[in-house]
């Protein structure tokens, strides 16, 4: 499907170095990098909540005996996290399950337009990785209180929910254990700015992620 050119999320764009450090391109080049000396299971892409997950505990506890690589990247929004795969970071890997956490960060963008981003990796990984499971997990909640953007994200969530359902490659997950309370707030002690995700709360999200890899990676390979 070629919605690139009227959907910018799903257009690959490599993210601007406004910063002038070019921190971005050169994560990438790492990450293609590690791609050729490694022979990961499990592949975690994705935005800042993949990429500060590596520095927790919980990393090393869950995910490292799984033999998992972390290609996350701070601010990337899904037609960055296009760019990147489709430009080597799948190139020399063969991972088993790869974990996509990505579309908070899709600002300006529609539910349906970061939907259309989400569903062009999820076509991108399919097409360089055929005998890989894509696993797409929950937008999180966002914000002290309700607004727009957590609107936006539970929207997005419910598309993707609707369409992976059908694919016998990829699945959806929601990793959510209620962070939003009954009145309607998110505590700043499960997400510390209200998006990113504090030690006790990966923990939360962590623990059933893995066992649902886990039962992935037992699962009998699927014929082509």
């Amino acid at each position: 499907m070629s919605s690139g050119d009227s959907n910018p999320a799903a257009t690959p764009t490599p993210c601007p170095d406004t910063q002038g450090d070019n921190i971005w391109m050169s994560l990438h080049n790492r990450f293609v990098s590690d791609s050729k000396d490694k022979e990961p299971d499990v592949l975690f892409v994705g935005d800042s909540l993949v990429q500060l997950l590596h520095q927790f505990e919980v990393w090393r506890e869950l995910f490292s005996p799984l033999h998992a690589l972390n290609f996350g990247v701070s601010g990337d929004a899904t037609q960055h996290v296009l760019w990147r795969l489709i430009n080597g970071e799948l190139d020399h890997i063969s991972p088993k399950i790869v974990v996509l956490w990505v579309g908070t960060n899709n600002h300006g963008h529609t539910p349906e337009q970061i939907f259309g981003g989400i569903m062009a990796i999820v076509q991108v990984i399919t097409d360089k990785l055929p005998n890989a499971h894509t696993l797409v997990l929950v937008i999180l909640p966002r914000g002290r209180s309700p607004n727009p953007l957590r609107e936006r994200n539970a929207q997005v969530n419910q598309l993707v929910q609707e369409t992976v359902s059908s694919l016998h490659h990829a699945s959806f997950l929601n990793v959510d254990p209620g962070f939003v309370h009954s009145n309607g707030s998110i505590s700043h002690q499960d997400l510390y700015d209200y998006l990113h995700l504090t030690p006790q709360a990966y923990h939360a999200v962590c623990q059933p992620l893995h066992a649902h890899i886990k039962r992935l990676l037992e699962k009998p390979a699927a014929q082509s």
